[in-house]
């Protein structure tokens, strides 16, 4: 009996096949690698589960930025020390915090129990910049020339206090893993501009300042969450394989590989026409992405054609693979070929102790970086609509962690207020929002929640983030869960 039913079964599956393909297998791979919506019948499933267009049709709203670059500063940079002037904390240097700054407000368990909590002054000048007169540190001579191109945000404040749920929170809206980032959220609704390049690529990079002890980075961050996985980031390594199996093994030719292909998109397709999942068209797509990204990767990694002035301009760092800048360099290259999303994670900015020494080697890795990224996009004319984002998961307490002495102060996670900067994709340039109190402490002015963040991300790309939904196990998501307002005064 169970022999005549697997004979029946293979042979109904074949019948179906035969007789529901209006297409050779041949003709299936040319429409996968002209447009994978073509591999499936139904065209609005296939915005669905491509990610070739989208879930959308269009954007909601005209968009002003159509890309985003990401330089997630991961660890938590000190805004005391950076972007956020606090004259009185020097004058009060080693006084103890005032209880009505505290408010006892929560600490983490590694400052909690100590006897004393002494206000730490930064040991960094700031001068004000540009015709916009914004405060920057010392600490960033490159960042302080590109002061009017930028939009500071003092006022950012978020419920998270260690590093993992609050970089979670940051990238995918909640504290606790599984939800879809970022990118795949930009993947899922407005699809991809490039068919040989994912529409969602991530990089990664180790800072100077703690390269022993910096925060680990999980790929959850850039994952697709419970979306279709076409919208999940694509890794780029620095090594001799910028995305891991990508190449062919040794042996197999390139028309080995196609012809692999189509008898694996043959059997995908059976697999398809007998349980309708949209993941099996995902996978078919995916299979042909990379296919496709085995010319066009070696390409974009290719720097040679890249003039001697741009590696100037970016640092020496940027022909070091791996490096921030050279990742920076990279992310140019990737919007320049229509990647709508790039997340670049700088890890090492997790200063407990030794700040003042930790800090200016972080500072080195991507101070002149950071600011070539926005004056190269400018002179492509790739900045009035490329979103430039530069910020990290918390900010760093007003007190010192640990002894005080005249050189030397840590400070632990702050997540009461701390500063971002964005560029570019419709932001007001030269321009600063919000304000903390004198010290640096509570937020005094225009508050900006870690969903608002990610309401106004979206709304710069033309996108309402009350609109932009997948339904789950029976309830509708979002990225902002259900909260977030758009920061509409920082809109040029």
């Amino acid at each position: 009996m169970e022999k005549e039913l697997l004979e029946f079964n293979c042979s109904l599956n074949r019948r179906n096949f035969l007789s529901k393909m209006s297409v050779g297998i041949g003709s299936v791979a040319l429409a996968s690698l002209l447009n994978p919506k073509m591999l499936l019948g139904n065209e609005k499933e296939a915005d669905a589960t491509s990610g070739v267009t989208g879930i959308l049709d269009s954007p909601h709203f005209a968009p002003k930025a159509k890309r985003v670059i990401y330089l997630f500063q991961s660890g938590g940079p000190s805004h005391l020390d950076l972007f956020d002037y606090k004259p009185l904390l020097r004058e009060r240097n080693g006084e103890e915090l005032p209880d009505s700054v505290r408010n006892g407000q929560r600490l983490t368990g590694m400052t909690s129990g100590q006897d004393s909590f002494p206000l730490a002054g930064s040991q960094f000048d700031f001068q004000q910049h540009g015709k916009s007169g914004m405060w920057i540190s010392d600490l960033l001579p490159y960042t302080a020339k590109i002061a009017d191109e930028l939009c500071v945000i003092r006022s950012m404040y978020t419920e998270a206090i260690n590093h993992d749920p609050a970089i979670t929170f940051f990238q995918t809206g909640s504290q606790q893993a599984g939800r879809p980032s970022i990118g795949s959220w930009l993947s899922y609704g407005l699809g991809s501009m490039n068919e040989n390049l994912p529409g969602f690529c991530v990089l990664l990079s180790r800072g100077t300042g703690r390269p022993d002890a910096a925060q680990p980075l999980y790929s959850r961050l850039w994952g697709n969450g419970f979306l279709h996985s076409l919208h999940q980031g694509v890794q780029f390594r620095s090594g001799k394989d910028p995305v891991l199996y990508l190449k062919n093994p040794p042996g197999v030719s390139r028309t080995d590989r196609r012809q692999m292909l189509n008898s694996l998109t043959r059997l995908n397709e059976i697999s398809h026409q007998k349980f309708g999942d949209p993941e099996i068209v995902s996978r078919i797509a995916q299979y042909e992405m990379a296919y496709r990204m085995q010319t066009s990767v070696p390409e974009t990694m290719d720097l040679s054609s890249e003039p001697e002035s741009i590696f100037r301009m970016y640092g020496p760092d940027s022909l070091i693979p791996g490096t921030f800048a050279a990742n920076c360099l990279l992310a140019r290259r990737l919007v320049e070929r229509d990647v709508r999303f790039v997340q670049l994670y700088h890890m090492g900015w997790d200063q407990h102790e030794n700040l003042p020494t930790q800090i200016a080697g972080q500072v080195r890795d991507v101070d002149q970086a950071s600011a070539a990224l926005v004056l190269d996009l400018k002179q492509r004319g790739l900045l009035e609509d490329t979103l430039v984002i530069w910020g990290g998961e918390f900010g760093r307490t007003n007190y010192s962690q640990g002894r005080l002495t005249k050189t030397n102060y840590g400070r632990d996670h702050h997540p009461r207020c701390f500063s971002i900067w964005m560029a570019g994709g419709g932001v007001k340039a030269g321009y600063t929002y919000g304000r903390t109190d004198e010290f640096g402490y509570n937020i005094a002015e225009n508050p900006v929640h870690v969903h608002d963040f990610q309401a106004t991300l979206l709304h710069l790309l033309g996108l309402d983030h009350e609109k932009l939904i997948f339904k789950h196990q029976g309830r509708r998501f979002r990225l902002t869960d259900v909260h977030g307002h758009v920061v509409k005064d920082i809109l040029a």
